[in-house]
């Protein structure tokens, strides 16, 4: 098992784990939050600083941040050549992938050697991209047979990776003779029974699922994994702290298939405790016991532009603080997040806090932004409805921790938290939907809503992910 925190390539030290650090050395040289959960490790190695990032774009679909931009190295097709097919390459370069991200200059090395990684760096960084290349590498098209399969936690992101994976096996110019590589999506709420007969007829070569629907297929032997080259798990963390997907994803990981028969890619932009996951990755034989743990720009998860934010207020006032806000900012388009329904108040019969917030925006804001719903207990088709809708408008959307992970929806400008998320991770993540390409270089914002009780957890995750919150006083929002 090894590590690499990357920063400027510098020096490999003869430890258990690499570290790849910068010649800068940072003002504090005591203890250091690393990565997304500032983890904590000693400070008596060569510090690690963040590498600045590559201008390219990072994979439109789940990664969307811009990072500044790096010294001049290889092209992705420098990378690239030789081990991805060329009318991959070419239809990169149509898309404007051209030059790496930071992620992607070191990962795509050991993911194009066959190495299993995890890929551990923010949102925006090129994630995406990156674990893609390595599938096409890994696939033989004139195989029939499903060769790869990308397992991700919601349905959203998981249609923002099946297209991004179409374009990229798109025919480009000068290929149009040649077999097409097929994508399959098995997401919930899907065609299921007509998938169900293509894959029997012919097996696509990438199946991008999410966990409910891949078991239902598995159970009913319709989706074989026999010819499995590369796993991935995307938003790796997430899944394995849902209680609604952790044991169908273990059982994933160690009895479809064996970690010899395949390389296993895990990648999330937050792995907390990581040196413990890295190791129950080698024990509970999710991946071999060579695994490379990629941790890059691991000081900076926040965007320096992004401007971070809290009001205090007593719950039953967060409503009109809420509308408050909205009228103070007149966001371009924004997310308010609220937290999931207990499972005591829905015994109760309560209706969910998604709900009366939304009750409430629809009858008491004037703005000219479209209210609209987003959650985990609206069927499918509703949700798409509302996915679809918010691609092209200006919007107000109310949601719950599912439009946190790799939801790209760029023209976010405001993110405000009316319930406060459960930890540092998950206010990463919102915090992640804005300061997206294009509209990175603007400036946006993270309010919180919070009680006198509450400043404290918002304090903790100020220190952990290393960011400063200014406090905003009700008086000044009602004058």
């Amino acid at each position: 098992m090894a590590c690499l925190y990357v920063g400027a390539p510098a020096c490999v030290l003869p430890l258990p784990h690499v570290f790849l650090s910068s010649s800068r050395v940072p003002k504090a040289l005591g203890r250091l939050y690393v990565g997304a959960l500032a983890t904590r490790f000693f400070s008596l190695l060569t510090p690690v600083v963040p590498a600045n990032a590559s201008s390219a774009l990072a994979c439109g679909g789940a990664d969307g941040a811009e990072a500044p931009p790096s010294p001049a190295g290889p092209t992705l097709r420098e990378m690239c050549q030789g081990k991805v097919p060329e009318r991959v390459l070419q239809r990169a370069e149509e898309m404007g992938y051209t030059i790496p991200t930071d992620v992607q200059r070191q990962s795509l090395p050991l993911l194009l050697s066959g190495k299993d990684c995890v890929l551990h760096a923010q949102t925006g960084s090129g994630k995406t991209l990156a674990y893609l290349l390595s599938v096409f590498s890994a696939i033989d098209i004139g195989r029939s047979s499903v060769q790869a399969l990308i397992v991700v936690p919601s349905r959203e992101l998981g249609i923002q990776v099946t297209k991004v994976a179409r374009m990229l096996a798109a025919r480009p110019v000068g290929f149009e003779m040649m077999q097409a590589c097929t994508v399959m999506a098995l997401l919930d709420g899907g065609m299921l029974k007509r998938h169900k007969s293509w894959l029997k007829a012919e097996p696509p070569e990438i199946v991008v699922a999410t966990v409910g629907s891949l078991c239902q297929m598995l159970e009913k032997h319709a989706l074989k994994l026999e010819a499995m080259r590369i796993l991935v798990i995307d938003e790796v963390d997430f899944m394995l702290h849902s209680s609604k997907q952790v044991y169908a994803l273990r059982k994933l990981l160690t009895s479809y298939s064996t970690i010899d028969s395949r390389q296993t890619v895990l990648a999330s932009a937050s792995i907390p405790q990581h040196n413990r996951f890295m190791y129950d990755c080698v024990q509970q034989k999710w991946t071999k016991n060579d695994v490379v743990h990629i941790h890059v720009n691991p000081v900076e998860p926040m965007p320096l532009h992004l401007h971070h934010k809290y009001v205090i207020c007593k719950k039953k006032e967060r409503l009109c603080t809420l509308l408050n806000l909205l009228q103070r900012d007149k966001p371009k388009s924004g997310i308010i997040f609220v937290g999931e329904q207990s499972e005591k108040s829905k015994r109760l019969g309560q209706p969910p806090s998604t709900t009366l917030v939304l009750d409430f925006l629809q009858n008491s804001y004037r703005g000219n932004l479209e209210v609209l719903l987003l959650d985990d207990d609206m069927n499918f088709n509703a949700r798409a409805t509302s996915f679809a809708e918010l691609r092209q408008r200006e919007y107000l959307l109310v949601s719950t921790d599912i439009s946190s992970r790799g939801f790209d929806l760029p023209q976010t400008t405001h993110i405000y938290n009316f319930d406060l998320p459960r930890s540092a991770v998950d206010y990463l993540h919102r915090a992640g939907r804005t300061c997206r390409i294009p509209f990175s270089k603007n400036t946006c914002s993270v309010t919180s809503l919070i009680t006198h009780e509450e400043r404290f957890v918002l304090q903790r995750f100020e220190n952990e992910l290393m960011f400063e919150c200014e406090e905003l006083f009700l008086e000044t929002l009602t004058a």
